[in-house]
């Protein structure tokens, strides 16, 4: 399924207001990734938001409406979620989660580049 391109365009729009930051989208996997200088911060896929957060307010935003948790080969993969649309219906809540990943892309680490190696 691709991504939600009017949730995309709203994203973006909101990320062009936020100072001193740089914004590079990567498309993978039927999902648009905002990567907020050089890091993974929020992706669209499909209809939902994907969330990348400080993996201490799991459980915190487990209980908010609209929360699906992120699975990893059968496990929960911490910092991370979706978002469906009844989450983010009204302009607050989807301010609040856009937010909430901007506040961890300060403080999260980023990912370490792959040594690509030659073939002989």
């Amino acid at each position: 399924m691709a991504y939600d391109t009017y949730l995309a365009d709203k994203v973006r729009e909101f990320l062009a207001e936020v100072p001193h930051i740089d914004v590079e989208e990567k498309e993978m996997f039927n999902v648009l990734n905002f990567m907020v200088n050089g890091k993974t911060c929020i992706c669209v896929s499909g209809e939902n938001l994907m969330l990348r957060f400080d993996p201490a307010l799991q459980e915190e935003l487990s209980e908010r409406h609209g929360y699906e948790k992120m699975l990893m080969k059968g496990k929960e993969y911490k910092g991370y979620c979706y978002i469906n649309p009844e989450g983010f219906v009204n302009r607050k809540d989807f301010e609040y989660y856009l937010n909430l990943c901007l506040d961890y892309n300060k403080v999260s680490k980023m990912s370490k580049k792959k040594v690509k190696t030659k073939k002989t």
